[in-house]
């Protein structure tokens, strides 16, 4: 499994989470690491750590890109 160092912006929500977590396990992600980085005017920032089965993150970043007011703002190989 590949580990992705992930930045997301989501909606300050409840379940805005929730749902990301979801979207990863959909997947066949794992998160490993989790952080609220920032919470303001509505939106928060969290960094995530998240292993994915193979090397190539682009099922998980269509799956995340696919939730409503979920952006990823970065994402590098750990």
């Amino acid at each position: 499994m590949a580990q992705f160092h992930l930045q997301i912006k989501l909606p300050d929500r409840p379940g805005s989470l929730g749902t990301v977590a979801s979207a990863i396990g959909f997947a066949g992600g794992d998160i490993r690491n989790l952080s609220v980085m920032k919470n303001e005017n509505g939106e928060g920032v969290d960094d995530l750590v998240v292993a994915i089965p193979g090397s190539d993150p682009t099922d998980l970043l269509n799956v995340l890109n696919a939730i409503g007011g979920v952006e990823v703002i970065s994402i590098e190989k750990v």
